[in-house]
């Protein structure tokens, strides 16, 4: 009798622990789950702005890996272009949006509640 109560313990904890992470998961962005995206949000939070070649030479990626990344994060509103002249040469710099920040922030929190967990 005793070894039924207690397997059934288990279990019941076992199933919370479960839930709870699956709670968790359900709040990990999916817009973040690749590593140059992850890259460029964590080189964006931590700078007011970054430049395209900046991005690039940082995160070791071509220029069309860089910019489909850019487009996908724009497309989620969670970073600004800003495009300018700079001595008559065009000059394209990203920022996190106020949305990114936030949605940033939400994922790395349940990143570390996961790893937590």
């Amino acid at each position: 009798m005793r070894f039924s109560i207690v397997s059934t313990s288990l279990n019941s904890s076992l199933s919370n622990k479960v839930k709870n992470i699956k709670n968790i998961i359900q709040h990990i962005n999916k817009a973040f789950d690749h590593r140059v995206r992850l890259g460029i949000m964590s080189i964006l939070m931590v700078n007011d702005t970054a430049e395209f070649t900046r991005l690039k030479e940082l995160l070791g990626v071509t220029d069309g890996n860089l910019a489909s990344h850019i487009k996908s994060l724009e497309k989620e509103g969670y970073i600004m272009i800003i495009k300018q002249f700079i001595n008559n040469k065009p000059n394209t710099q990203y920022a996190v949006s106020k949305e990114g920040k936030i949605a940033f922030k939400k994922h790395l929190d349940a990143l570390e509640k996961l790893i937590k967990s």
